[in-house]
This record gives C-alpha cells, structure tokens and sequence, in this order.
C-alpha cells in the first residue's frame, strides 16, 4: 500500500463538517460525494429526507484508473487524465448547484498505485479538493453500512466489489461485526496469468482463505457493486423479470448458476444490449460471475440481495445519530414526499387513523405499508387527472425508496392507484401485478378504494372526518360521520363508500353524530 489511508471517522470524516447536528432534523441539505474507483468515478448529491435521502444528482464517468495496475503499479494514464477531467467537471457542476464542498473518497486503485500520492496531490492542485483515500477494511465497513441505511436491522453477509478489490463485512443487530479485503475486483482477475483456469483456481483459493477469517456466513448475501449489478440485470433479462429495479432485487444460488450457463450460451453483444449495459461493465461481467459462483458455492447464503446503496451512503449513515438511524427510512421518505408535494400534508395521519381499522389484524410490515400509502395518497395530484392512477403506481413501485421489497412495492403502487381508480384490469402495469399474491391484491384494493373514499373528507390535515368500524366475521362496515361532516357525504361521496363496500363484499351502516 503506497497511499496511507486516512481514515473516514477522523473529525467529521471526508465531509469536514457535521451532516446531521440535530437529531430531530427530518430533511437533509444537498451534499456531493464523489466516489473514485477503480472502474469510474461518480458524483452523488443527496438530498431529501434526513433518513432516506434521495439522489438530486448522479453521474458516472468510466475512467478505469485501475487497469494495469497490477502489472505496472501506476494509475492507468489515460484513466488518470480522464478522472482529472472528470473531477473537474463534478467540481465545476457543485459550484453551479450552490453545493459545500464535494467530498471525495478513493479506493483500491488509488491506495496501491504507486502514483496515489501524486495524483491525490495534482487533484488538490487543480480542483482545491481534497481525497480521501480509504483501506480496504474500512471500505467493507461503509459499505456495509449503506446496506444498513436501506435496510435497517439487517443481517448477513455483504460483499462489495470494485474494480480493483473485493471486500466482505459481517451485519449483525444491525452493526457491522468482522471485515475482510482481498484483490478480487475483475479489472485484476483480467489481467491473471493462466486463463479461466487459473482465475478460477485463484478466486476459490482467495475465498477459502476468506471464508476461513469470516466464518460461517450462511444467512443472506448483499451485493454492493457495478458489476454485481450488471449480472442481476441479466438474470432479470434471463428470467424475463417485469420490474426493473435493483434495489432489494433477490437470486438464489441455483439463479446465479442458470445465468452464469445463459451468458456463456449468448452472443455477449446482444445479450450486453438487451440489458442496456455499457461495453466497459459488461468486459467485466465474465470475470465477476466467476467470483460470485465461488462466493455463493463457499458460504451458500440463504437468499441473495442487490443492494443500490454502499459507500456513499454508508458515508452519510456513518454521522447519523442514532435517533435518526432508528427511524424507518420508508416512513421518513413519505412523510418528506408529503410535506413537500401534497395540497394538505399532515392529512396522510388522518387518513392513516381513518382506514386503520380495516387492516387492524394485520401485521406490522403490512400496517406500515398502509402508512406510506396514506402519506403518499395525495403526492400526485399535479398529474392530469386521466393519468393520475397510472403516475401513482409507476411513483410507488419505482422512486427511491428504502426498506421495500419488490412484492411491497408493487402492493403500495396497487394501493395508490386504486386511490384513483377503481379497477385495475388494462392498465399498462398489469404484468407487475403478479409479483403479489392474490391475498396481497386484494388488500390493497381495499385500501386504495378506503382512501380514495375518505379523501372525499379532506378538507383540514387534523379535523374529525369520522370513524370506521369493521367486522370481518359478520361482514359489516359502520361509517361515524360527524354532524360537521355531512355536508361533505354527497354523491360521490356514497358512490365511493360504496366501491369499498364491494370490495370488502359486506354490507355498510352510516350513522351521523351530533
């Protein structure tokens, strides 16, 4: 190692001031990070939600600092004069945006390069920013705890791998517990002598000394990674996937082992433009399948997950106070989303205490499901009215949002647009719909058509918009209105009452209260 790292918890880390200085904050203000790999460089503004932020600005520039390296020991030097430019241009759109200064952080390439320093030094030079070179073991702990900021509580075993190096870290309670660094990114195992056979009697050999300093690790497998990435967009296109998210994307090991045989049976072109991958990641896909077999033939996960979030994020989680890591990023998101685009936020709780009685023996994960549709029901209104319900379910099932599998996505998209529209058969996204079970469905038409009806109430974020009480075993709905609000029960009003009433197949009683 020629770069010695410095390490990212000094003082206030890469970001040289405190991020999150009131822990009661919900909203967090822009801030650059830039992260240069070995495969390329990237600049993220976060913004939005202290707790879930969101991506204001993302754009990466393939570089490949790292290639060569191995046999040179230097930065690639066209890779160095186009991360120059690179960092010239993120510096130059920061200033534009209003933002502090960028912070930036370096990896394997930079640490091992005989040339770190020097080109660390010419990025100071020219740009006046700072770089951050981190080691190995502490790019397995941040990583890991962007894992963390997307799933709360998580536990498993996450592997993050670059250009240059491969890292593994322990989740456990939600900490992360043992670490370990090896040189197993694709642009080294490309430059291995003795073919396939020899990269693949290395990589087993690497990860058996790995898996002996980890131990058993057979709960999920997080993959953090362009290239990790690449390979779940073509199992998606192996497997004809209708929901192209990565994030919380699941494989298992025999689905890892049918699209290593389907990449070696396709043309690698078509297969690269089927899947929207650039040349430079898609060079790199051979070599990184080979190591994922090996990984999941070593520690044989029970699931395996791709995660969109690693350093960058584990670099804003690592100053967040624990108040604000306690809280649900999903809940925090929607209330953002609420505060800031709904005509009358804070009505989303009212709305929430409103259907609750629906769905009051269902579980956690469910009710905080409801939560977020109640939060986000009115996010949408700007959207023209013929198409409002389909701009819902495509916010719901594709936005940033954390903590959400992609069976939840698409029940809280179901949900939001049965808000505005009563049937769902012929719409655009019914091939997702699937992705539910027929029970998950149904509640969520439920819920959507108890929203879209007590929405006909809206008229202050905190008032009396009356009660419901619900008996699943007689199939009877009680509406409560206050005499206040009777006005409001018009027409349209008891056309969707009873929509829900149909759904729920029960019979309803409306009682107006003095």
């Amino acid at each position: 190692m020629n770069v010695k790292p410095e390490p990212a918890t000094a003082e206030w880390g890469p970001f040289e001031r405190p991020l999150f200085e009131d822990p009661g904050a919900r909203a967090l203000s822009r801030v650059g990070v830039v992260d240069v790999g070995s495969n390329s460089v990237r600049l993220v503004v976060f913004d939005g939600a202290a707790r879930s932020p969101a991506y204001f600005y993302n754009e990466k520039i393939m570089c490949a600092l790292g290639a060569g390296l191995s046999e040179s020991g230097i930065l690639n030097p066209k890779g160095r004069i186009r991360a120059l430019a690179a960092l010239r241009r993120f510096q130059r759109l920061a200033t534009g945006m209003g933002l502090p200064p960028l912070s930036v952080v370096a990896t394997a390439a930079v640490r091992d390069a005989r040339d770190g320093p020097d080109f660390c030094a010419e990025v100071l030079r020219e740009t006046g920013m700072k770089i951050w070179v981190i080691d190995g073991r502490e790019e397995a702990r941040l990583s890991a705890q962007g894992v963390l900021l997307g799933w709360p509580g998580s536990y498993g075993l996450v592997c993050d791998i670059g250009g240059s190096s491969m890292e593994l870290a322990e989740l456990q309670d939600g900490r992360v517990g043992k670490r370990v660094t090896s040189s197993l990114g694709p642009l080294k195992l490309r430059e291995l002598p003795g073919g396939r056979k020899g990269r693949k009697a290395h990589i087993k050999q690497v990860i058996t000394e790995l898996s002996n300093q980890m131990g058993p690790q057979q709960d999920r497998l997080f993959l953090v990674g362009g290239s990790w990435r690449a390979i779940a967009r073509i199992d998606m296109e192996r497997r004809g996937y209708p929901l192209k998210v990565l994030h919380e994307y699941r494989m298992t090991a025999q689905s890892v082992r049918d699209t290593l045989k389907y990449i070696e049976k396709n043309d690698i072109e078509e297969l690269r433009q089927a899947c929207g991958l650039s040349l430079a990641r898609m060079s790199l896909v051979p070599y990184a399948v080979d190591v994922l077999t090996r990984l999941v033939r070593t520690f044989k996960p029970r699931d395996i997950a791709v995660s969109s979030y690693g350093i960058r994020e584990g670099l804003l989680y690592e100053q967040m106070p624990q108040r604000l890591r306690n809280r649900d990023p999903l809940i925090e998101s929607c209330r953002f989303a609420e505060a800031k685009d709904a005509r009358m936020p804070g009505f989303g709780k009212t709305l929430y205490q409103f259907v609750s009685p629906l769905f009051k023996s269902g579980p956690d994960s469910t009710k905080r499901l409801i939560k977020a549709a109640c939060l986000l029901h009115d996010v949408s209104w700007r959207a023209h009215p013929d198409f409002r319900a389909e701009v819902c379910f495509d916010n719901a099932t594709r936005a940033n949002l954390g903590g959400l599998k992609h069976s939840e996505r698409i029940f809280l998209g179901l949900a939001l647009l049965h808000r505005y529209r009563n049937k769902r058969q012929g719409k655009q996204y019914e091939h997702l719909f699937d992705l539910l079970d027929e029970k998950g469905r149904k509640q969520a038409e439920i819920l959507g058509k108890a929203m879209r009806f007590g929405a006909m109430l809206m008229v202050s974020k905190d008032g009396d918009i009356g009660t419901l009480k619900w008996h699943p075993r007689k199939k009877e709905l009680r509406l409560i209105l206050p005499k206040l609000a009777e006005p409001l029960f018009g027409e349209v009003a008891k056309s969707r009452l009873q929509a829900l009433v149909q759904s729920l197949d029960a019979t309803v009683t409306v009682t107006i209260k003095d």
